[in-house]
């Protein structure tokens, strides 16, 4: 959306028209120049991951609706993000992923593996063109790599457009090549984790206990998602658009990093192994937006409801509230609910003495939670007709105990602690 006010709804409403759309917005008093967005933005949670990103888009308009779109984003992460393990009243000791080192955790405190470190850089390109008298296609490539990660990704979809422009049927396809290599080998799965308490003869007794567990070189997941949507002008102030997707992925789906803690009917820890997960995954969502037009501003609001055969549900509602302030200034409050249930092989720990499930996971991130974002927005056009921005939120994420029992001394301990973070942001565009 441009700041500036327009007493024309329609044309508001054609700008709501191509951010549904994923079509760029050429500015009027542009041209056909190239536009760029810029941002930075820092996400940080409480004693945990704190993230610094960088984004760098651009847009060209070629003429006769022929668009490219570039983006670049590099980020970095820093702090300690959760193992699995559960608390325990007394010091716990783990090993580093790489094998080489250990760290403690204190009594009642949520096991943290503090030497999570990244930076990941991802580029991608897009072309959209005409295809034919009211049909569009567009193609596009992105790579991504972090240290222990490659991802790269390439899609194409078709749009025709009916009804005298005021219907978009929309159809599209990617496919997504990762390939993972954790630091230290890719544990096996429900190996126990090898901790030198001084058990061992020698360095070389321990590295060869700690390579039994660990499988070398990387692995791979193969992904492709489909998505089909119809976008619809109800009449000159309200825009809808409806779409459905399909997800399936094959291949290692694994947290390397993840762990599970088996207990005995105390709530001692006896033994800590790493996880494994199915390694196939479907899912499917529904997905409806309606934007509706005011004489001072833009209403925005979207449900998502997806499923997947791991069995996790998940309802999304977000809304945002577009406020023209005056004809150079805006401010938009946002707010945004999630719900999803546990997936059917998340175990918050393990039973000393209970045959191991085929799979299991104790990532809180796959089990039963609530979050919700509240933020605003102010955003204002500069005397040379380029935008500045700045966002703030707030983030919290509430897990749920989805019926497990808590034996012994684990009824004393808070398994599900919330997580709470901060985004900040501040956009530039020219």
């Amino acid at each position: 959306m441009q700041l500036k006010q327009n007493n024309n709804v329609s044309a508001i409403l054609a700008a709501a028209s191509c951010a549904l759309l994923g079509t760029p917005v050429q500015a009027q008093d542009k041209g056909d120049e190239w536009q760029f967005d810029t941002a930075i933005l820092y996400y940080g949670e409480t004693d945990r991951v704190q993230l610094v990103e960088g984004v760098f888009n651009a847009n060209k308009d070629f003429g006769d609706e022929h668009y490219f779109n570039g983006k670049l984003v590099i980020d970095t992460l820093t702090g300690a993000s959760a193992s699995g393990a559960v608390a325990q009243s007394g010091v716990q000791t783990f090993t580093r992923p790489s094998g080489n080192d250990s760290y403690t955790v204190e009594g009642g405190e949520t096991p943290l593996d503090d030497t999570f470190r990244d930076t990941r850089v991802q580029a991608s390109g897009q072309w959209t063109q005409p295809l034919a008298e009211n049909y569009r296609i567009s193609a596009g490539l992105q790579a991504s790599k972090e240290y222990d990660y490659l991802s790269i990704v390439g899609n194409g979809s078709l749009d025709m457009d009916l009804n005298q422009k005021n219907t978009t049927l929309s159809a599209g396809v990617s496919y997504a090549f990762d390939s993972i290599d954790p630091v230290g080998g890719r544990p096996v799965d429900f190996s126990s984790m090898v901790i030198d308490n001084g058990q061992f003869d020698s360095t070389e007794a321990y590295q060869q206990a700690f390579d039994a567990t660990r499988l070398q070189g990387s692995e791979q997941k193969d992904t492709i998602d489909l998505l089909f949507g119809v976008t619809q002008v109800i009449n000159r102030r309200m825009l809808m658009q409806f779409n459905y997707s399909l997800s399936m992925s094959d291949g290692y789906h694994n947290d390397p990093y993840k762990v599970l803690s088996i207990v005995d009917q105390q709530g001692l820890t006896q033994d800590i192994v790493h996880e494994s997960r199915p390694t196939e995954r479907t899912k499917h969502s529904v997905y409806w937006q309606t934007k509706y037009a005011l004489d001072q501003g833009v209403m925005d609001f979207s449900y998502r409801f997806a499923t997947d055969d791991w069995e996790i549900d998940s309802h999304t509602i977000d809304t945002r509230f577009r406020y023209n302030l005056s004809e150079t200034s805006y401010i938009q409050p946002h707010i945004r609910y999630y719900q999803q249930n546990e997936a059917e092989f998340y175990n918050p720990f393990l039973s000393q003495g209970t045959p191991l499930p085929e799979h299991a996971s104790a990532d809180y991130r796959l089990g039963k939670m609530t979050a919700i974002t509240l933020g605003l927005k102010y955003g204002m056009q500069l005397e040379n007709g380029n935008e500045l921005a700045f966002r703030l939120e707030y983030y919290q994420q509430t897990p749920e105990n989805a019926g497990f029992e808590q034996p012994g001394t684990l009824a004393d301990e808070d398994l599900y602690p919330a997580l709470k973070a901060v985004i900040a942001q501040v956009s530039y565009s020219f």
